[in-house]
């Protein structure tokens, strides 16, 4: 009798909680349509209220619905998930072969298409890709093993757990990490990996009080033998024009105190060096880097109007070609992992396709190939489009994005607002500590493995025994007619030129 009575007692209990929960849920409604109905800003809202409101969770649900369910393999931007595919299982070290045909539409103009030989690359006589020496006018030369790398990503922009299995697995895979504008930081140094430090137009990790580039630093910064190489950037994919861009709630004490900003607020760098407005003035800077640190020196640029590197070029060679720098990093205008206004990230700048051949033959017919190596950056993460940057005659290839998905990435497009759910993009704690440094930095390494072999792969195919050997009549680009047209008939001037390039 007395159970039974507790068990009414319970249901009694609920009974009420449920009228209370339900008496508040309605008045919860019956506030919501009253403000929707009175307010003056959203149009839906009024003449829809409360239901309205479903219109903008609708839209973002909408992001990843297309993403798993509507979206065909090859039709997603700025990745597809055939793209970010391939790199998931070339990180994981799995199987990556593909049955029953190609899914790739090969008809649409810009395809590429590699020649393949009668008689390709037997295993015997297949080489391994040698290194390049970079800055031979330096005290430190850069004796770079690999010609894939890792492109800039600045810490206060990545994680530190990102940062951290970024720099293990760069070490582990015998690549590059470029450090990005953001400053140097302990998680960069953790791996032993080599690094390029980036100096952007803010400076960071190498101003003085009052935001000027600073001997002392660059030399405290050089005073690391992980930094190999140092890179001056003008601009970069995602913003050309405009500096970079950290939102406050990603600007931490740590990440204040490396790049020697306010903790908390905006960092935002100019659109521009101040004291570069001129060729003259780059090679100035460049030479002023590289007698303080005694290490390469190079400059990364999107490329849109160009008769400025002709005139870079001449004042070279009435300087000495000692004076030119020691690579030049060509970027392309399709966005990147920084935040930037839609204006530039769409509109702003020339696609690699057509820029990096642009600035390969003007460096070939001005006499400099052999002096300024090209590397080639933006969206480039697969072995294709690899390996078409090293036909068009692209030194090196370094990736940004490709990086990132190795790291575990899902293109959540989350990266500027520090809510990244895998953990890569954000300082909040939660979402960091899904990120485990150790597992993913081994996922980095076979990233860079596995391309390098893959490319390998393509160049074996094509007849010759390593990467750097290809050219540009092995690659083909499908035209508005259908057909498709050798790289050397569409670019013939650099047919005789070797570049920096290793046999």
């Amino acid at each position: 009798m007395q159970s039974m009575d507790f068990l009414m007692t319970v249901l009694q209990v609920l009974a009420g909680l449920f009228i209370l929960a339900l008496g508040t849920g309605l008045l919860a409604v019956i506030v919501i349509y009253i403000i929707d109905r009175t307010q003056k800003t959203h149009a839906i809202r009024r003449n829809f209220p409360v239901i309205g409101r479903f219109r903008y969770w609708f839209e973002h649900l909408g992001e990843f619905f297309r993403q798993y369910f509507f979206a065909l393999d090859r039709e997603e931007m700025p990745f597809n998930r055939a793209e970010r595919s391939w790199v998931y299982r070339a990180a994981k070290n799995v199987d990556n072969t593909v049955a029953f045909g190609s899914t790739r539409d090969m008809k649409p103009v810009g395809s590429i298409i590699f020649v393949n030989c009668p008689y390709p690359t037997l295993d015997k006589d297949a080489a391994e890709p040698a290194s390049m020496v970079i800055g031979p006018y330096c005290d430190k030369p850069y004796d770079a093993p690999s010609f894939f790398n890792l492109s800039a990503m600045s810490y206060g922009a990545l994680s530190k757990p990102a940062a951290t299995a970024l720099s293990h697995g760069a070490k582990a895979g015998n690549i590059w990490m470029n450090t990005g504008e953001g400053g140097l930081a302990p998680a960069h140094l953790e791996g032993g990996c080599d690094i390029v430090f980036q100096i952007g137009t803010a400076k960071y990790g190498v101003r003085d009080a009052q935001g000027n580039l600073s001997d002392d630093k660059l030399r405290e910064v050089a005073a690391h033998d992980q930094v190999r190489m140092f890179e001056i950037k003008l601009s970069q994919g995602a913003k050309p024009g405009k500096g970079g861009i950290l939102p406050g709630a990603k600007v931490t004490a740590e990440i204040a105190a490396i790049r020697g900003i306010p903790e908390g607020e905006d960092s935002i760098s100019p659109n521009r060096h101040v004291e570069v407005d001129s060729a003259e003035d780059l090679l100035d800077m460049i030479d002023r880097v590289r007698r303080v640190t005694g290490k390469p020196v190079g400059f990364k640029a999107v490329i849109g109007a160009y008769g400025w590197i002709e005139t870079m070029c001449e004042e070279i060679h009435r300087r000495s070609i000692a004076s030119a720098p020691d690579f030049i990093t060509v970027d392309s205008a399709d966005g990147g992992t920084g935040a930037a206004p839609m204006s530039l990230i769409d509109f702003m700048g020339l696609p690699i396709r057509e820029s990096l051949p642009m600035v390969i033959d003007i460096i070939n017919r001005q006499g400099l190939n052999d002096r300024i190596p090209v590397i080639a950056s933006g969206k480039l993460i697969t072995p294709a489009q690899v390996a078409w940057a090293i036909c068009t005659g692209a030194d090196f290839i370094v990736s940004a994005r490709g990086f990132m998905f190795a790291l575990g990435c899902i293109q959540a497009m989350q990266c500027n607002k520090n809510t990244c759910p895998t953990g890569i993009t954000t300082h909040d704690p939660r979402l960091q500590s899904g990120l485990v440094p150790e597992d993913k930095a081994k996922r980095v390494q076979r990233y860079a493995e596995n391309m390098i072999h893959e490319v390998g792969v393509i160049a074996h195919s094509c007849g010759v025994p390593q990467p750097r050997r290809l050219r540009r009549m092995h690659c083909r680009i499908v035209g508005e007619n259908g057909k498709s047209t050798p790289l050397d008939e569409l670019y013939p001037e650099v047919t005789s030129s070797t570049g920096t390039r290793a046999a």
